[in-house]
């Protein structure tokens, strides 16, 4: 069904009250001028600004610029129709006003006016919600914004603009993200990005993203990451990296016969060994957005304000899908105290409205949960069903020790021809992917020191000078392995 049948459907249903949030009043009062037109119904239209007057006409009622003025010609009213209150959220916690629009509701069957409130927020009585009914126009659909992008293409360039330079992976990145905001907001950022530079590139995209973030009014606890690795920077993970490429096109496209999109995974694994990296690959590959949850930010000293901030969260996760969430070292923000005593309950009420989201959310939010020791976190987190595997982020063999110091001379412009990799990959052995990045760093501050380029020599004496975590915390290191060994699934 389409907005104008849904919108029908409801004021047929004789609901008195109906309440519409949303930041798109131009289309509201569109669809409405459209439907009391078919449906033969009167429209009337009151403003703080305006006052009340019947659509098409320029005149306000007498004494109806107040809020509670309107509602009083409408009570007193014999005119059937609908009344549509725009921008009337600050006035509907009067009790005067709530009595009125009450009294206005239970006379429905006697004379039939509808009171439709339009407002980007809306905080309806609990007293009126049983007598109320609530629409939300629908979201422009990927087809939809595509065929957008074009017509403000071609009508760029039928302005005298010039061709429309774009990039083919861009031009699909920006459609999907502007897939799920208003068309109006949709519309203007895909012309800001046409008419910036006649160009459609990934700085537009990025431009979207920051955009549709900021919009949400996200709390503190939600980051957008923009600087997403892709796969070429990680070195090794040849099993993760398998099984996400298997479901990349089921996560960010159309629906397949019997396959659902993936939950999420938990990566489980060494301090330095590149699980971070990981997260952050998994949305460059995918080119969805990457969503950092921060623990630290979570928690509230004010009563409820901490689930508040939970709820927030994930919604705006699920307002910014497609995309990766990222729970960083998430052992760290969810207690396994399975009693709550500690804090009043609060951490298994979190818990809990955290599970049911894993289990029950519709929209494609891609977790990725980062974890250094599992043993801490509530098994009920874990069990399939609300993840769909726990892979294991294992120390680099020599093979992938190699992969990953060709990785970070290159990105530093050295020439790894220079360098005998093998030969380091074997002094580096038990170094995780990070503190072999830290060996080089250090040998350029050594090299810069001594005002020589980096060589063999001085790298191999910078990773001999280095005590790898592997060996300051053998034991713990080992017994992660161990536990890991039939636990988990090999990312490597």
């Amino acid at each position: 069904m389409n907005d104008l049948q849904d919108l029908n459907v409801i004021l047929q249903s004789r609901f008195p009250i109906v309440v519409i949030e949303t930041h798109e009043e131009a289309r509201v009062m569109a669809l409405l001028d459209q439907l009391t037109n078919l449906e033969n119904l009167a429209l009337f239209v009151w403003s703080i600004a305006d006052g009340l007057r019947r659509s098409g006409q320029s005149s306000p009622l007498p004494e109806t610029y107040e809020f509670r003025d309107a509602l009083r010609h409408i009570d007193k009213t014999p005119q059937n129709g609908i009344y549509v209150m725009l921008d009337a959220h600050p006035y509907l916690e009067e009790p005067v006003n709530a009595r009125l629009i009450r009294e206005v509701a239970m006379e429905y069957n006697k004379t039939a006016r509808t009171i439709v409130f339009v407002s980007p927020r809306i905080s309806i009585n609990p007293d009126l919600t049983r007598m109320s009914a609530r629409f939300s126009l629908a979201l422009p659909s990927l087809e939809t914004i595509q065929a957008l992008i074009v017509e403000e293409v071609k009508m760029w360039t039928s302005q005298g603009g010039g061709p429309v330079r774009a990039q083919k992976e861009a031009v699909h990145l920006l459609a999907r993200h502007l897939t799920g905001m208003a068309m109006d907001d949709a519309r203007r950022l895909a012309r800001q990005a046409i008419r910036n530079d006649s160009q459609i590139t990934f700085a537009d995209v990025e431009r979207v993203l920051r955009y549709k973030y900021d919009a949400l009014g996200a709390s503190g606890v939600l980051s957008l990451e923009l600087d997403t690795a892709n796969f070429a920077q990680v070195g090794g993970l040849k099993k993760l990296k398998h099984w996400l490429e298997l479901r990349r096109n089921i996560f960010i496209g159309a629906p397949q016969a019997g396959l659902q999109p993936p939950k999420g995974v938990m990566l489980l694994g060494v301090q330095g060994g590149g699980k971070s990296l990981a997260a952050k690959a998994v949305a460059g590959a995918w080119g969805v957005p990457l969503l950092r949850f921060d623990f630290a930010t979570l928690y509230n000293k004010f009563s409820g304000e901490t689930e508040r901030n939970l709820r927030d969260a994930l919604a705006s996760a699920e307002a910014m899908a497609p995309c990766v969430l990222w729970l960083d070292e998430i052992e760290k923000g969810l207690s396994n105290d399975s009693s709550g005593s500690t804090d009043g309950g609060m951490s298994r009420r979190l818990l809990g409205s955290l599970l049911t989201w894993l289990s029950e959310r519709k929209e494609r939010v891609f977790i990725v949960a980062t974890a250094n020791d599992i043993e801490q976190l509530p098994p009920e987190l874990i069990r399939k069903g609300r993840l769909d595997e726990i892979f294991f982020v294992d120390l680099p063999d020599a093979e992938t020790r190699e992969e990953i110091f060709a990785i970070h001379l290159t990105r530093r412009e050295l020439a790894t021809a220079q360098f005998d990799l093998p030969t380091l990959a074997a002094t580096a052995d038990n170094f995780s992917g990070a503190e072999i990045e830290q060996a080089i760093v250090s040998a350029l501050y050594e090299a810069h020191a001594q005002q020589k380029p980096l060589d063999q020599l001085l790298l191999t004496e910078e990773l001999a000078r280095t005590r790898p975590l592997a060996t300051v915390m053998a034991e713990k290191v080992a017994a992660l392995r161990e536990w890991a060994a039939d636990r988990t699934v090999s990312a490597n």
